[in-house]
């Protein structure tokens, strides 16, 4: 009997596979439900952020800032007999610095009584929308920055230069919806992108819902990648649509999309301030803008004594990380101007 415990009604077996079976450590317990919960949570975080993967990025070490460094053009000319080469002709150098904003959260507190009358998974939700909240601030800011990048000029001015800078498209007034004014902004952002000499590989451009499907119903449904979905074009999904000009196409809430004048907030030790009254899509090559993280998104919940006096858990999730502009010349927004 050395595997059985003694009740008021007999005895049972104390011995089982499962993390919450009688007589299992609260710890083991309290693993578990933190690992299943941090899970959920970057699942969600990793769907929601389109941004992410589409700039330069970098992790922080010991430190509350990183540099980035870019260089501008070489010149090739004529060696003249006996003369030494000196490796005389290096590059122009500029240097971006970015550094972190302070903590960024999102948390929610479960009160156990809650959760054991929910009837479903109370855990499952409020981590999806933890990591959405993170995904959406991550977005912005990068999103904001490179609609600052397309209006700046390239910080190398030394010859051969000058860099190009950024860039912008004017579509033209209340054109923002207009499908056939989007599909040549797509082309004439290409074109750009070829005179600067960008690669052709990692250009993406982001645009709000309503444009992405206005570009579905309104364009002749060439556009469209059949070999998606069903063969009506995916007019039925409203899938398919996923480059133009060899640029691949995003949509997502999260661009500065005609927001106004957006103001500094506290916590950002970057400048994601500007006018975005007319900002209305972008068009970008990875070099555009920076990100540094010095704590990637994770959650750290309540236990023990704390969790015993409030009967529930404090769940937070965190991010640290910054964003800036990089190199102008890989940025290009869209604009519509009001009449």
């Amino acid at each position: 009997m050395a595997n059985t415990l003694v009740t008021s009604v007999g005895t049972i077996n104390n011995t089982s596979a499962t993390p919450l079976a009688l007589g299992t450590a609260y710890d083991t317990k309290y693993a578990t439900y933190l690992k299943l919960f941090s899970g959920e949570m970057f699942k969600a975080y990793e769907s929601a952020t389109i941004a992410k993967g589409t700039v330069q990025s970098r992790t922080l070490k010991n430190g509350k800032a990183m540099q980035f460094i870019f260089t501008g053009r070489m010149e090739a000319g004529y060696h003249e007999p006996g003369t030494p080469i000196l490796g005389s002709g290096d590059p122009p150098v500029a240097e971006k610095t970015i550094v972190c904003d302070d903590l960024l959260i999102s948390s929610a507190f479960v009160y156990d009584l809650d959760e054991t009358l929910a009837h479903y998974s109370l855990r499952s939700e409020i981590a999806k929308k933890i990591g959405h909240a993170l995904a959406e601030a991550y977005d912005k800011k990068i999103f904001r920055q490179i609609a600052k990048a397309a209006r700046e000029a390239h910080p190398i001015t030394a010859a051969p230069g000058p860099e190009p800078g950024g860039s912008i498209i004017q579509l033209g007034v209340t054109n923002e919806y207009n499908a056939q004014a989007l599909v040549d902004a797509f082309f004439e952002a290409a074109s750009i992108m070829d005179e600067k000499n960008l690669p052709k590989q990692g250009r993406t451009a982001v645009l709000s819902p309503r444009q992405y499907y206005a570009l579905i119903s309104q364009v002749d449904s060439n556009i469209l990648n059949r070999d998606f979905g069903n063969g009506q074009g995916n007019l039925n999904s409203g899938e398919g649509l996923y480059e133009i000009a060899g640029i691949s196409i995003k949509r997502s809430n999260n661009l500065p999309f005609l927001a106004g004048s957006v103001s500094s907030v506290n916590g950002e030790n970057n400048d994601y301030s500007g006018d975005f009254s007319t900002s209305c899509g972008l068009i970008y090559y990875k070099d555009a803008a920076g990100v540094v993280e010095a704590i990637a998104p994770s959650v750290q919940t309540t236990s023990g004594d704390v969790s015993v006096m409030y009967q529930g858990d404090l769940i937070v999730g965190r991010l640290a990380m910054g964003c800036g502009t990089l190199n102008p010349a890989a940025a290009i927004e869209l604009q519509s101007a009001r009449s």
